[in-house]
C-alpha cells in the first residue's frame, strides 16, 4: 500500500524522488523518507513523520540533499506506529534517535508489503549479531539482505535472491549497496513495481503516476523477479540469477490525467470524469451496433459453455459484483455467486470446473483478489480480470482481460473506476444474454442503445450537485446514516454507505430494506438520516413502506429515485431525482448523488477527502 520511487541518472535525485512521492501519497501518508547518494560519498537518509510536505520542508524541497542516485518511500503503517524511526528508508547499520544514520551502512532499502515471518527472521539475525532500531518488518528485510551479502561474499542479485527464498509474504523492494554507487536493485513478490528508462536515466516506482512525468516507456517486474538499474539501463533476473528478457510497455495515459486540473480535490475531478470513463469503456467493446468481446478473448463458444459465474473482489469492486449479479441473472439467466476475495480461498469453496471466475480490481494488484485468481487457476477454472491498469499482475495472469478505460484514479475513494467496472459488467451481461439465447435481436439493440445513453445522463446528474452540497452541510454532524434499498438498489446502497464512511468518518450502514425489522430499526432515533434508493419499479413501494416505518420513529428521510416515481416525494423529507434508463443499468446514475453526498459531507467536516485516515488506494497486502 505504500509508495516507492527510485532514480539514478544525471540529474539531482532528491527533487525527482519528492515529486514522484507526491504522485503516490494516495498510497500512504503516515511518514516519508528518502535516501540519496552522491557518487562515492556515504548515503544520506532523511525521514519525517506525517505528510510528505514535512519531508519536503526538511530537505528544502530536495535541493539540500545532493546526489544523483536515490530511493524514496511514503508509508502506510503496518508494522510499527508512524514515526521517524519506523519510516523508510531503512539501513543495515544503526540509526540514532533523531532518525539519522550513525554509521555508513552497506545496504539501504525501502519496502512495500508485509513480511509474515519477520519475527522468525529477526530472531535469526539477532543471533548473528544484528540489532534493531525500529518495529518494522522492512528493517528485517534490509538486514537479511545484508547478512547474505556478507556471509557468502556475493553480489547484490545473489544476496537478494537468497533473502527472497527465506522471506514469506509480499514485498516490493528497492535497495542501494555501498559498494555499487549509481545502482539501484529491485525485487518483488505480489506487490507491484515498474521500471522506467529514458535519456540515460532510470526510474523505479510502485505505480505509474510517480514516473509518468519523466517517461512513458516502462517494464513490469514479474513475480519473484529482480532488477538492476544503472543510469539508462535495466537488467532483469529470475530467482536463479539468470537474465530475463523483457519488452517495454508504452503508457498511453496523459500525464495531466494524474493532476487535479483545477479541481479542489482529485475525488471531485474523478467524479466529473465518469461520463468519459464509462463512454470509453463501453466504446471499447461496442462496435457497429453490437458488443464485440474479441479483445477480451471470450468467444461465443466459450460463453455458451460457462455453467456459472463467480465474481470475486474487494471493497467497491465487490459492490460492482453485487450489482452485476442481479443484471447477469436477469439478462443471461446464469447463476452468479459474488465472493469477497479475502474469504474466497480460505473457505475452500466448491467450484464448478465449467464456471468462470471474474476478478474485479482497479489496480490489478489487490492482494486478496490476486490470491483468489491464482487459487481459481490452480483449480483449473477459466478466469477473467476486469482491471484498469494495463500490465498489472491480474491483467497478466488472468486468462482473459477486460480493461476498463478510466485512466489513472488518484483519490483513495474510488468513483470513476467503479463506474467503468459497472459499464464493463453490463456489457458482459448483455452479450452473455444474447449469445445464450435469452435476449432477442430487438431487445439486444435496445439494451445497447440504453447503455450508450448512460454517459450523457451522468452529466445531467452532475449538473444538479448544488442541492446535494446544501443537504450534506445540513447533516455533516450526523452520528449515524442508514442506506436502504432492494435488489439493485441495495447493491448501490452498499457503495453509497462505503463512500460516506470512508471519507466523512460518519458511521453508516447499508441494509436490504426488508431486513430493517430484523433488528436494525432499533437503532433509529430522532434525527437519524435514512437514505432510500428507490429506482426499481417493482420494489419502490415496498422500500417506501420501510422508510415510512423509520420516519414514524423520528428518522429524517432522503429518497433517491428516477423521474416518474413521484410518490417518493410525498413520503420523504428530501428527494433527489435522476434520469430514467433501463432499470438494469440505473445503478450507474443512482450512485452519482451518493458519491457527491459523501464528498460534500467530508468537505463540510473539514477533512482530507483524497487521503482519508488509515486507508490507502491499493491494498497490496492481506
Amino acid at each position: 500500500m505504500c509508495g516507492i520511487v527510485g532514480f539514478t541518472g544525471k540529474h539531482q535525485a532528491a527533487p525527482i524522488l519528492l515529486d514522484g512521492l507526491s504522485k503516490l501519497e494516495y498510497r500512504g501518508y503516515d511518514s516519508a523518507g528518502i535516501a540519496v547518494r552522491d557518487g562515492d560519498h556515504p548515503v544520506r537518509v532523511v525521514k519525517s513523520k506525517g505528510r510528505l510536505k514535512l519531508l519536503s520542508e526538511k530537505t528544502d524541497a530536495g535541493h539540500a540533499v545532493r546526489g544523483t542516485t536515490g530511493i524514496g518511500h511514503t508509508r502506510w503503517a503496518t508494522h510499527g506506529e508512524p514515526s521517524e524511526l519506523n519510516a523508510h528508508p531503512h539501513v543495515s547499520g544503526n540509526i540514532s534517535d533523531n532518525g539519522m544514520t550513525k554509521d555508513e551502512s552497506d545496504v539501504v532499502g525501502v519496502h512495500n508489503g508485509i513480511i509474515e515471518n519477520y519475527q522468525e527472521l529477526k530472531a535469526k539475525l539477532i543471533r548473528h549479531g544484528y540489532s534493531f532500531y525500529s518495529q518494522t518488518d522492512t528493517e528485517v528485510a534490509v538486514k537479511l539482505v545484508d547478512y547474505y551479502y556478507k556471509k557468502y561474499n556475493v553480489g547484490p542479485i545473489d544476496a537478494i535472491a537468497k533473502a527472497m527464498v527465506r522471506i514469506r509474504g509480499s514485498y516490493a523492494l528497492a535497495l542501494m549497496f555501498k559498494d555499487f554507487p549509481g545502482e539501484i536493485y529491485a525485487a518483488r513478490k505480489d506487490s507491484p513495481m515498474i521500471i522506467g528508462i529514458k535519456d540515460g536515466e532510470s526510474y523505479v516506482a510502485s505505480d505509474v503516476p510517480a514516473i509518468l512525468k519523466y517517461t512513458r516507456s516502462v517494464y513490469y517486474i514479474d513475480n519473484l523477479e529482480m532488477a538492476r538499474l544503472t543510469p539508462g539501463e535495466a537488467t532483469f533476473y529470475n530467482l536463479d540469477g539468470d537474465v530475463v528478457q523483457k519488452e517495454a510497455v508504452e503508457i498511453t495515459w496523459d500525464a495531466e490525467a494524474a493532476e487535479k486540473g483545477g479541481y479542489e480535490h482529485f475525488m471531485m475531478k474523478e467524479i466529473h470524469e465518469q461520463p468519459t470513463a464509462v463512454l470509453n469503456t463501453l466504446n471499447s467493446v461496442i462496435r457497429d451496433g453490437a458488443i464485440d468481446l474479441s479483445d477480451v478473448g471470450l468467444t461465443e463458444e466459450t460463453i455458451r459453455g460457462i455453467s456459472n459465474l463467480y465474481i470475486v473482489a474487494c471493497g467497491s469492486a465487490w459492490h460492482v459484483g453485487m450489482a452485476a449479479q442481479y443484471v447477469f441473472e436477469d439478462l443471461a439467466k446464469i447463476p452468479v455467486r459474488v465472493e469477497l476475495a479475502s474469504e474466497f480461498r480460505y473457505r475452500n469453496p466448491l467450484l464448478d470446473p465449467n464456471g468462470l471466475v471474474v476478478i474485479i480490481s482497479q489496480s490489478g494488484e489487490t492482494a486478496d483478489s490476486l490470491a483468489a485468481l491464482r487459487e481459481a487457476k490452480a483449480r483449473g477454472l477459466k478466469t477473467l480480470g476486469i482491471v484498469n491498469v494495463v500490465g498489472s499482475s491480474i491483467a497478466r495472469e488472468a486468462d482473459n482481460v477486460f480493461y476498463t478505460l478510466a485512466g489513472p484514479e488518484i483519490a483513495v475513494a474510488t468513483t470513476k473506476a467503479y463506474s467503468a467496472q459497472l459499464a464493463a459488467a453490463y456489457s458482459l451481461a448483455v452479450q452473455f444474454g444474447r449469445v445464450r439465447g435469452h435476449i432477442d435481436e430487438a431487445e439486444y439493440q435496445r439494451l445497447i442503445e440504453e447503455l450508450l445513453t448512460i454517459p450523457e445522463k451522468i452529466e445531467r446528474v452532475l449538473e444538479d450537485k448544488e442541492r446535494l452540497q446544501w443537504f450534506a452541510a445540513k447533516f455533516a454532524n450526523a452520528h449515524d446514516i442508514f442506506f436502504i434499498g432492494r435488489g439493485i438498489d441495495y447493491a448501490i446502497c452498499l457503495e453509497g454507505s462505503l463512500k460516506m464512511k470512508e471519507i466523512s468518518y460518519i458511521h453508516s450502514e447499508a441494509y436490504a430494506a426488508g431486513e430493517l425489522k430484523h433488528g436494525t430499526i432499533s437503532l433509529i432515533e430522532d434525527g437519524t438520516l435514512v437514505i432510500g434508493v428507490l429506482t426499481q419499479s417493482n420494489l419502490c413501494e415496498k422500500t417506501v413502506s420501510n422508510m415510512v416505518e423509520c420516519k414514524a420513529r423520528g428518522a429524517f428521510l432522503m429518497g433517491l429515485t428516477s423521474y416518474g416515481h413521484y410518490s417518493v416525494e410525498d413520503s420523504c423529507d428530501f428527494t433527489v431525482y435522476i434520469p430514467k434508463v433501463d432499470e438494469h443499468f440505473i445503478g450507474s446514475l443512482s450512485v452519482i448523488p451518493l458519491q457527491l453526498l459523501g464528498y460534500y459531507t467530508s468537505v463540510a467536516r473539514g477533512l482530507d477527502v483524497d487521503k482519508p485516515r488509515n486507508l490507502a488506494k491499493s491494498v497490496t497486502v492481506e
